[in-house]
């Protein structure tokens, strides 16, 4: 079966990584998001990672804490630096895969600077590439660089892997047992009803340039998998 995509970029949250304990990482949810990366990066698709840092510290803590949001953003984005290490230190130990964490803010010693053009083409010589980081500015999240990085590496789709949740719903399905699962609708659609999937900047980026998003549950084995050989898994978000 021909892959539906041929270059994929997956965000990833830092509570995907951090299992039920909603903090830190959890070794037995970060080995599971490796398997499925590498079930993809098996596939020969091209594969980015955009890793967020929320099972560290948000920005919106800043006040609990007593911390101006922009220090807070930037505590912020050295979480999502180290979620991109684990993650590199799981699927190398894994694979053999070459896996380059590429950060927008400068670490030479742990990290390539992302430069797109570099990025492209580390993806075209079959390497994992995990971006961290963010965009290096405070007061965003990590909803809209992944929409942006699918953009600027010419990305096929972006595939959004949530916890707890197979897609997105009309209500909160852990509160509503009538909750209803869209299987596909435009993020105009999705705007208008404040559906609370992504930053609305996110979203209208990604109408704007007209992005394919999939959105699924990262507890789901071979979703990720699944979805790039063609199967219509959790929610397809388009700008139709």
């Amino acid at each position: 079966m021909p892959n539906r995509f041929t270059r994929v970029v997956l965000k990833v949250s830092g509570e995907a990584l951090s299992g039920d304990a909603g903090t830190g990482v959890d070794p037995d949810a970060l080995d599971q998001m490796a398997q499925q990366i590498l079930q993809v990066h098996d596939l020969g698709v091209q594969i980015g990672v955009v890793v967020g840092g929320g099972n560290y510290f948000r920005g919106r803590m800043a006040d609990s804490w007593g911390i101006g949001r922009a220090e807070a953003d930037n505590i912020g984005m050295l979480g999502t630096v180290m979620n991109a290490l684990m993650l590199r230190g799981s699927l190398t130990g894994k694979s053999d895969a070459d896996v380059r964490v590429m950060t927008a803010i400068p670490m030479q010693s742990i990290a390539e600077p992302f430069i797109r053009l570099r990025a492209v083409r580390h993806l075209k010589h079959g390497a994992i590439v995990i971006m961290a980081a963010g965009i290096g500015q405070p007061y965003v999240t990590t909803d809209y660089p992944s929409v942006q990085r699918a953009l600027e590496l010419e990305a096929d789709a972006l595939l959004v892997a949530k916890r707890g949740v197979d897609g997105v719903y009309d209500k909160d399905p852990n509160v509503h047992t009538d909750a209803r699962r869209y299987r596909r609708f435009g993020y105009r659609e999705a705007i208008d009803k404040g559906l609370e999937i992504m930053d609305t900047s996110a979203f209208v980026l990604a109408e704007e340039q007209k992005l394919v998003m999939h959105v699924f549950d990262v507890a789901g084995d071979g979703l990720m998998r699944r979805a790039c050989l063609g199967e219509d898994v959790g929610t397809t978000i388009t700008a139709d």
